[in-house]
């Protein structure tokens, strides 16, 4: 028996090229899925963004992992295989949030985790008796498993090794899918079986790609002190609360963290207020003393904000970026706000009557990549989209990466620190403008 997993690209470019993502990262989850493949199945990966697929090549399964932003290509590939009767099961994020939707381009649905009923998925399509929906529910990542890392050889992939310690967020922001998908919850690994799967591969620039990796505070700073021996450098995705916390600095450091991405999403406590964005509204004030702490311990920072809410104006978006410039961080994101189904966020712009591109703008053949998919409080929607990609511009211009480059305590602070700087910020570049407006599917 052959499964092939199948990562979906994003769509076209304005010329009507397929997207080919010269900054792709491996796709960690379908690596974990090969590995939970039970022994004797053959497996074999295709990587939309880079491979072209031959739906004619026979495949007795096909495993798809579909995320929001790529459900309209993930739709088409599967439809051209189960024209060929070729199975096709879909799973992840998207297909947890919308289950009906993704059935009409299924044979199988597979809702929630994959470790507990991955393999009886793979039994039941050999024996002919695929069922309609799996719903594996949340839990501990990769119990007994590690990823297949061999399937991602050849691929182009940039050299930074993906894993996780944990799944899930304990915050209830508004308009996040994560913590509607894992109750509010978050799910962690043994530090152990992460020092083994780290001993286990070859790379050794890593990144944690945790929903919030300091989740759990205590359990974090196990994992840390269990990666100090290891000689690594990572980075991962965490909230600002961690830079008020002295000895979770002091661990990143000693264990090897280069920095983090950290939602700092809105610089206005009004918006913080209503996206339920507790974490930042403790003691805010501009985020100074957290950036002072990070710089004082030469963390790099990946600050994403999110710009959109209901006091957003056109002036807060530029003074967003403008404040982002002078911190000198190493990489931003400016991301326009976006309603995510089954989020609170949806909900209630459906309700208030707000949404665009009938609601399911993820599948309509208007919309176009990082372009405002509803009507903003203080603005028009092409408004926001102009505004938010400004920044990016502005951001990226090659005034703005030599200007941050000269951070002492962070871009500066060391050989390897400056080299990455130099290294990922043009990459980023291109890539911004290579998507912005991009068409969600291929045709």
């Amino acid at each position: 028996m052959l499964v092939t997993f199948i990562k979906p690209t994003l769509g076209r470019t304005e010329r009507g090229d397929r997207f080919i993502d010269d900054a792709r990262m491996e796709p960690l989850s379908l690596g974990v899925l090969a590995g939970l493949t039970p022994a004797g199945v053959d497996v074999r990966l295709l990587d939309d963004r880079i491979d072209e697929i031959d739906y004619d090549e026979p495949t007795d399964l096909v495993a798809i992992n579909i995320e929001t932003f790529t459900a309209r290509r993930a739709y088409e590939i599967a439809d051209e295989y189960r024209a060929r009767s070729v199975p096709v099961v879909m799973g992840g994020m998207h297909a947890t949030l919308v289950p009906d939707e993704v059935a009409e381009h299924a044979d199988a649905v597979f809702s929630g985790d994959a470790e507990a009923l991955w393999a009886q998925v793979v039994h039941d399509a050999h024996e002919g008796r695929l069922r309609s929906r799996y719903d594996g529910g949340v839990g501990v990542p990769q119990q007994g498993a590690l990823p297949r890392r061999d399937l991602y050889a050849g691929k182009g992939y940039l050299p930074i090794s993906l894993l996780q310690f944990g799944r899930g967020c304990i915050n209830r922001c508004e308009y996040c899918a994560v913590t509607e998908y894992f109750g509010h919850r978050q799910y962690a690994r043994p530090a152990a079986d992460v020092v083994a799967e780290i001993r286990e591969q070859s790379l050794r620039s890593l990144f944690f790609v945790d929903d919030n990796l300091v989740a759990d505070p205590d359990a974090a700073k196990e994992l840390m002190r269990a990666l100090v021996p290891l000689g690594i450098r990572w980075v991962s995705q965490v909230s600002v609360d961690h830079a008020r916390d002295p000895e979770m600095l002091q661990l990143m450091v000693e264990s090897g963290c280069l920095g983090n991405v950290i939602g700092f999403e809105s610089l206005d406590p009004e918006n913080l207020q209503r996206m339920h964005k507790a974490t930042n509204l403790r003691g805010f004030d501009t985020y100074a003393d957290e950036v002072a702490a990070l710089r004082a311990h030469h963390l790099q920072t990946w600050a994403a904000f999110l710009v959109g809410y209901e006091h957003e104006t056109l002036e807060s978006v530029a003074a967003t970026c403008d404040w982002a410039i002078a911190q000198r961080f190493t990489f931003a994101a400016f991301n326009v706000l976006m309603p995510y189904p089954s989020t609170p966020l949806y909900a209630r712009l459906a309700e208030e009557g707000r949404l665009l591109y009938d609601g399911r703008w993820w599948l309509h053949p208007e919309y176009r990549f990082n372009h405002a998919a509803f009507t903003p409080a203080r603005m028009t929607a092409d408004e926001l989209t102009e505004a938010a990609w400004e920044c990016r511009r502005r951001w990226s211009s090659p005034a703005s990466i030599v200007k941050r480059a000269f951070e002492p305590h962070t871009n500066m602070a060391s050989l390897e620190r400056f080299a990455l700087y130099c290294a990922y910020n043009p990459l980023f570049r291109r890539e911004a403008f290579k998507k912005q407006s991009m068409h969600l599917g291929t045709q």
